[in-house]
């Protein structure tokens, strides 16, 4: 059996997710076994779950893949081991909760990759990021090539895939790359703020607004604005929507029960 090397906790309806494979967390087998195996636990315990947080111990959150393996890969084998790890990274964008990335240092490669999975970056002041894959003779592998465009565009995303180059939590806030900067003594106090006020939100409406923006991504204008419709007409026959609005009018907190 692997060594744990990925844990979590659930505290006031959120949950923490650490990777603790020191010194720089690199996606190993075991790693992206144990993340995929929790995200399928968190699935089950929705009731428990309003918004997860994700980091890593130590001087990395992950710097990227476990390298030691690259000599002996075949384009057969290769094919397999991103076959096989794809649905990691899909269990973080496509969960039903929001999920919010505690960046507290190297986020390299694989690790970036896993980053912008989630829906919200949160970086210590002392994070670096980047796609080095290009010094190994590959391109990312993970979805580095398709994720990093959509968020920062297409021309920075080219720069940093074919340069390889690391960028600081500062540059990486400025390309739209991470939301905030933060020191890091306040990195999980910053991100567990952020979840707590997620978690107060009408969960069902918050459920919705992750799906129409991942699915909106991928369709023309026209299509997004008939599935953003969709949801926002099913939205307005929840009882938290009716909550919501009397609550206003009332000028008090509003109440919501998830249905």
């Amino acid at each position: 059996m692997s060594e744990q090397v990925v844990t979590y906790v659930i505290e006031n309806e959120i949950a923490v997710i650490t990777i603790n494979n020191p010194p720089m967390n690199p996606l190993i087998v075991a790693v992206r076994e144990q993340l995929t195996a929790i995200m399928d636990e968190l699935a089950e315990k929705l009731d428990e779950v309003k918004a997860v947080i994700l980091t890593g111990t130590g001087k990395a959150f992950v710097a990227g893949a476990d390298i030691k393996s690259f000599p002996e890969l075949t384009p057969e084998t290769a094919k397999d081991r991103l076959r096989n790890g794809r649905p990691m990274y899909l269990k973080f964008e496509q969960f039903d909760r929001p999920v919010i990335c505690a960046i507290n240092g190297y986020c390299l490669g694989g690790g970036l990759e896993l980053a912008m999975s989630c829906d919200i970056r949160i970086a210590s002041s002392k994070a670096q990021f980047g796609q080095p894959e290009i010094n190994l003779g590959i391109i990312p592998g993970g979805g580095g090539t398709q994720r990093l465009p959509r968020l920062v565009g297409a021309g920075i995303a080219k720069e940093l895939i074919y340069t390889g180059k690391f960028i600081s939590a500062e540059r990486a806030a400025a390309i739209g790359l991470v939301n905030t900067v933060v020191e890091p003594e306040n990195l999980m106090d910053e991100a567990k703020e952020m979840a707590v006020l997620i978690a107060s939100k009408p969960v069902l409406a918050v459920r919705a607004a992750k799906e129409v923006i991942n699915h909106g991504l991928n369709m023309t204008l026209h299509e997004g604005l008939d599935l953003e419709a969709l949801h926002w007409s099913y939205l307005c026959g929840t009882e938290d929507q009716k909550e919501g609005a009397v609550a206003f009018i009332e000028k008090r907190k509003p109440k919501f029960v998830g249905r």
